[in-house]
């Protein structure tokens, strides 16, 4: 279970190097989570591709309104001049 507890905590910055690898190495690159892994950095392929699944997924469901997207306009107050 200690795989499950690595995959679970991604930094920032492996955050933004998932999305950088992931535009990188599509979906016919050969060896394509082993890259995307390496690149990310402290991370396996195993856990990459569970990252990308989780996003994917994540992404069908706001897509398909599981999620309602928020009203940043509901508070009534603005700072800006």
């Amino acid at each position: 279970m200690a795989s499950r507890s690595s995959s679970s905590s991604w930094t920032p910055k492996q955050n933004k190097l998932f999305e950088k690898a992931l535009a990188k190495y599509d979906k016919d690159t050969p060896d394509r989570w082993q890259n995307v892994a390496k690149a990310v950095g402290g991370k396996s392929a195993e856990e990459v591709k569970h990252h990308y699944e989780i996003l994917i997924r994540d992404v069908r469901d706001i897509e398909n309104g599981r999620y309602p997207y928020p009203n940043y306009n509901s508070s009534g107050s603005s700072d800006e001049a």
